[in-house]
């Protein structure tokens, strides 16, 4: 048997709070609640209030992207769950979308619509849906989110038994709503008083037909006395949970022979009409629908546009004028956001049948497509893929990288600008410079394909294609995946693509995986060049003997030989040889070396000190020179015959280790790569003899 010893249950005491358990299970008199109302008026928010709120809660912060101003919604990094569902490089949609709470939050009209989140298939429609359920409910368990419910205390009607039954309100309702019509208007002017423009408390309509009839049951029996039918009320605190379906609904297409409108409004228990004698004695219904159940909350409708259009019918009166109607019963209000999504065909079909102008008048439709930005996309797979994910495999470096970037390039629209490359328009969007570039040039692109992102291939099937190469008989055997693994998977994976039928789009995106793989090889390149030259002493020995070249030459001075102790021209030839290896022309060179000095002094003048590395463009002059000095000397060609002496070895070694330390390869990784680089080089020499 366990004892309080066991360190398991101390774990679990840990975690749980009594105070605070007690706290989200507060009960107390329709008169208590009053007081609470006036102490903190937020409680009585509405739906769509509380979920502005709930997104305000966890902070934003302004950036600028492209000389545009925009702001990021921490809550869109799934804070509840630890970022498992993190939005990247949505900021503009999100930023649209929490304008329309904001907007329904003030009554401005939004309230009254039907929010539809509109794109591509794995675009995170249903993510961001999933987000606002999942953080209204941690919301309502904190005190900046509580909200209240009511129960009725009536004398038990079963039985012999004396005593009392309690019978919760089956939607949930605000306990305000029992204040009487006429005196509401008066007893929210009052609370509002004391409120700023844009946090008013807004009620909706009525309480539901369950509580009318005790209400009006009670009244009866005190004669009128409000006060002695409201001792019968019992207010309780809230707590939103689509699994306890409290305040969180969901609704999916079915079968239609299987499915009708009481999934939404609610249906009639047929056992209990013996009990109250009517069929239309709403103590005989179930007010259960999915409307019912999500009121003071939010209700998602998966794949909206697939619904039976007598469904499309009921979310009408819910939208616009917060109404549904039960069978048999009055027109019921709601508080709640009504949230669907859909993709691009289904939404074609609705845009084509007239008969639906009045829902697509009821709907705020905001795009959400597919992400452009190289690193916000790698951050994407990196959650499933990450080292705190992935175990015992590992994945070598520019493995994820590679498969975003070819993710993202078949999401964008050809340029219209001459002399730009989708790669260099992916590299601009993720915030590189290239040359003849500004970001008014970004805004152009941006600006003649609005419709960007919302086609191309979906994460979902990048996911998939990863995880194939991580389960693969080779990933097995090596313990390892590489990007030439993965690209090999998408590639195949073209073939037989459930919704890529256009033999034409296949062939394109197998072109801009050539694309990719030719990026890839100029990536490798250039990481076993640094690794090559990432010799400190040597690197800055060059920049020393560079530097002291360029300042005797822009102040036409003489520089001492340290060896010979004599004063000797410039040596022209070092300068040029670096100066070369990033495309400084013989006719610009006066220009640049004035541009270093001038860089120097400019540093001087605010008390820093010119290092070799702070300059990028020389930074790349010279682990380029160094690079070309020491590749002769390694022999890293040479690697493809298998023939390497050992002092080449030792060097070789050295390049690996460098590899590993500072660009993520393992042992094994590191040798594929300076293979693969060294055949490169062979590849190219040999044309060169040709």
């Amino acid at each position: 048997m366990a004892t309080k010893t066991n360190p398991l249950i101390a774990i679990v005491d840990r975690k749980l709070d009594v105070s605070h358990f007690r706290e989200q299970h507060w009960e107390g008199t329709f008169w208590e609640y009053l007081d609470v109302v006036v102490e903190n008026p937020s409680v009585a928010r509405n739906a769509f209030q509380r979920v502005y709120d709930m997104i305000l809660t966890y902070g934003k912060e302004p950036f600028t992207q492209f000389k545009n101003e925009l702001t990021r919604y921490h809550f869109f990094g799934d804070p509840i769950g630890h970022g498992a569902d993190a939005i990247y490089g949505l900021e503009r949609p999100l930023m649209t979308l929490v304008d329309f709470f904001k907007s329904a939050a003030q009554g401005y009209g939004t309230e009254r619509r039907i929010l539809l989140l509109h794109g591509p298939v794995g675009s995170s429609k249903s993510t961001i849906a999933r987000l606002l359920k999942k953080g209204l409910e941690g919301y309502s368990k904190t005190d900046n989110g509580k909200l209240y419910t009511y129960s009725w205390r009536l004398p038990r009607l079963r039985g012999t038994d004396e005593g009392e039954e309690y019978y919760p309100c089956p939607m949930h309702e605000e306990p305000l709503l029992l204040i009487p019509p006429d005196a509401r208007k008066d007893v929210l002017d009052a609370i509002n008083e004391k409120l700023p423009d844009g946090r008013k408390l807004r009620l909706y309509g009525d309480v539901c037909p369950f509580c009318r009839k005790i209400y009006a049951d009670l009244l009866d029996m005190y004669g009128g006395d409000w006060k002695k039918a409201m001792e019968h009320v019992k207010v309780k605190r809230l707590i939103l949970s689509e699994k306890d379906r409290r305040g969180i609904g969901t609704f999916q297409p079915k079968d239609e022979k299987n499915q009708d409108s009481t999934e939404l409004t609610g249906d009639i228990n047929y056992r209990k009409i013996a009990e109250y004698g009517s069929d239309s004695d709403p103590r005989a219904f179930n007010f259960d629908g999915e409307l019912n159940i999500a009121n003071r909350g939010i209700v998602e409708f998966i794949e909206v546009l697939k619904l039976d259009v007598a469904f499309l019918y009921d979310l009408l009166g819910a939208s616009q004028e917060h109404l549904i109607k039960p069978k048999k019963f009055a027109q019921t209000y709601i508080d709640e956001v009504i949230l669907g999504h859909t993709n691009e065909p289904e939404y074609k079909k609705l845009q084509g049948n007239e008969m639906m102008e009045a829902f697509r008048d009821r709907t705020i439709k905001i795009d959400v497509p597919y992400n452009n930005r190289l690193d916000d996309e790698v951050k994407i797979y990196m959650k499933d893929f990450g080292p705190d994910r992935v175990k015992g495999i590992h994945i070598a470096p520019h493995t994820i990288e590679v498969a975003a970037m070819w993710a993202v390039l078949t999401r964008l629209a050809e340029p219209k600008k001459a002399g730009i490359t989708k790669l260099q328009k992916l590299k601009l969007y993720n915030g590189k410079n290239i040359p003849g570039f500004t970001e008014d040039s970004i805004k152009e692109l941006k600006e003649e394909a609005p419709r960007e992102g919302m086609q191309g291939i979906s994460p979902r099937y990048i996911q998939d294609k990863i995880s194939n190469a991580l389960v693969s008989h080779q990933a097995q055997l090596d313990k390892a995946i590489n990007p030439f693994m993965v690209m090999n998977e998408l590639e195949e994976g073209l073939s037989h693509h459930s919704l890529i039928t256009d033999e034409e789009l296949k062939k394109e995106y197998k072109e801009l995986l050539a694309v990719v793989r030719e990026e890839y090889e100029d990536i490798l390149k250039a990481e076993v060049q640094r690794a090559i030259s990432a010799d400190e002493d040597a690197i800055k020995r060059l920049a020393t003997n560079y530097i002291e070249s360029v300042r005797a030459y822009t102040q036409h001075e003489r520089v001492r030989n340290r060896y010979t102790g004599r004063d000797e021209e410039p040596d022209d030839r070092l300068m040029r040889s670096i100066e070369e290896k990033i495309d400084i022309p013989e006719s610009r060179k006066d220009d640049f070396r004035q541009e270093i000095m001038n860089y120097i002094g400019a540093l001087a003048l605010d008390g820093k000190k010119f290092e070799y590395n702070t300059n990028a463009r020389l930074l790349k002059a010279l682990e380029l020179k160094l690079f070309e000095d020491q590749r002769d000397t390694i022999k890293l060609k040479n690697l493809v015959s298998s023939v390497v002496d050992d002092e080449t070895q030792q060097k070789i070694d050295v390049v690996k280790q460098r590899l590993i330390k500072y660009f993520g390869y393992n042992e094994t990784s590191a040798t594929d790569v300076l293979n693969y680089v060294a055949s490169i080089f062979a590849r190219g020499d040999s044309k060169q003899e040709e």
